[in-house]
């Protein structure tokens, strides 16, 4: 190489670098990963800002506010009143407005659902009955014997008039080949694959996934929680690799959020607004529960679950019990945790002895150590793996939808949860975490296993941001 062009690559890394390191400092607030890029702008000549470009700039956040500008016209647009709760959870619920900006809404029937078997035929039920409109997000979406009848009932609500929007994740949902989407769109219903692109320089956006399970049926209907749509959902096919689960079936003002929530990820997917009597009926009453949609994503609702989740750990006054696919949460959660255990606040989390991703489980058994030692109880249930996401507190209060307790669902994924102010609901959640305890993980177990595994499970707790 010549001197010249030597001297051109040395200027264009110290340029490179210090731009770099400008927006670095003006946009990153952990100190950790701020520290990281810029290290890796200036040790890593040209590639490392050419990897900060592609990776490192949150190019989700700027398009969500973009589209904040036009509001979809949904219920949300005007900010809601401010709550006025009384009792034990008078705080946590001012906390989630503060949050969230939606006001909890009263009036709503909530029914839980286990697995494909008792919660597709009422989702099918729904779709088949619908006047006005049928929105579905999902992040898995197969196109097998459980997928097949919900392409044919989205199919028929399509042809008789109804209007349906389907948005199925780019990487979840197939990368390469989508065949539930494909089949959707020779049948002409309007559906859309969030943030899909073979384009190279858009695979950074392969990292941010929708997560989202929701069906909205008509503006009054609702059916949100942990499942996707395929035939491993279904216990009594006996799938090969069957998949437990999870979901809720909800009437009320609730849906309308719900809706919204959907109407607001179809906008940034495809420019396309939802409105109308249509997609937002007047709510109304159906049922003794107050809730309320969270939503979160590395847009505008940056950490609103993990914020929501810190506030209802730290409002605990008896029990906090979590049953979750995932544990990876980041050490705000793992402290708040340890410090209510500490109090005497009774922790239980049970997660399966395994999951269908074992670097997830390698990792989890790296990180819950200080947990352990402040007097969590973490409880390994049996195969089948269960991919219920579910946190009760007090046996007063619950939180439920598709966000696991891990870093991506709290930082890089969309995801939509409920949370509930209902005794008798945060009661079966709350039982339902309970019944699935069986062997505990005790430290003494983790400390005894040799040397190599050790390794090998702390190793694969450096890629916590990103399993």
């Amino acid at each position: 190489m010549t001197s010249l062009a030597t001297v051109a690559l040395s200027v264009s890394h110290v340029a490179l670098a210090l731009a770099v390191t400008g927006h670095v400092l003006a946009h990153k607030r952990d100190p950790g990963s701020a520290v990281a890029w810029i290290g890796l702008a200036w040790l890593s000549p040209v590639v490392g800002s050419v990897l900060y470009v592609l990776l490192g700039i949150n190019r989700v956040q700027r398009r969500a506010r973009e589209l904040s500008r036009s509001a979809t016209g949904g219920p949300l647009a005007a900010p809601p009143a401010a709550p006025a709760r009384t009792g034990d959870l008078a705080d946590l619920e001012l906390a989630a407005y503060r949050i969230t900006g939606r006001a909890a809404a009263n009036g709503n029937a909530i029914e839980m659902l286990h697995n494909g078997d008792e919660a597709y035929p009422p989702m099918l039920a729904a779709i088949d009955a619908a006047a006005g409109s049928v929105a579905l997000s999902s992040y898995i979406f197969r196109a097998d014997a459980a997928g097949n009848e919900f392409i044919a009932a989205l199919t028929g609500a399509h042809r008789r008039g109804v209007a349906v929007r389907v948005l199925i994740d780019g990487y979840g949902g197939g990368y390469v080949r989508s065949d539930a989407y494909r089949a959707l769109r020779r049948a002409g219903v309007p559906a859309a694959r969030f943030l899909h692109s073979m384009l190279p320089w858009r695979m950074p956006f392969l990292n941010l996934r929708t997560h989202r399970k929701l069906l909205a049926i008509d503006g009054t209907v609702a059916f949100a929680g942990g499942l996707n749509i395929g035939e491993e959902n279904l216990a009594r096919s006996r799938p090969r690799y069957p998949v437990h689960d999870t979901h809720f079936r909800f009437e009320g003002p609730i849906v309308a959020q719900l809706a919204s929530a959907f109407a607001e990820q179809w906008s940034f997917a495809t420019g396309e607004a939802l409105s109308g009597a249509a997609w937002f009926p007047p709510p109304r009453p159906a049922g003794p529960s107050v809730a309320r949609a969270v939503t979160s994503g590395p847009d505008q609702d940056l950490e609103k679950i993990e914020l929501l989740v810190l506030a209802a750990i730290n409002a605990a006054r008896r029990s906090v019990r979590i049953m979750t696919p995932y544990f990876l949460p980041d050490e705000r959660v793992i402290t708040a945790l340890a410090l209510a255990a500490m109090r005497g606040i009774e922790i239980d989390i049970v997660v399966p002895e395994h999951s269908n991703h074992p670097v997830i489980d390698c990792a989890m058994r790296a990180h819950v150590g200080p947990l352990l030692r402040a007097g969590c109880r973490i409880w390994l249930h049996e195969p089948p793996f269960d991919h219920s996401k579910l946190l009760a507190v007090d046996k007063e209060w619950c939180f439920v939808g598709s966000a696991n307790f891990d870093t991506r669902s709290f930082t890089l994924n969309f995801e939509i949860n409920a949370e509930v102010y209902c005794s008798l609901t945060a009661s079966k959640v709350h039982d339902k975490i309970l019944a699935n305890r069986k062997g505990p993980l005790l430290e003494q177990a983790l400390a005894r296993r040799p040397l190599p595994v050790r390794l090998r499970d702390s190793a694969a707790r450096l890629w916590l941001p990103y399993l």
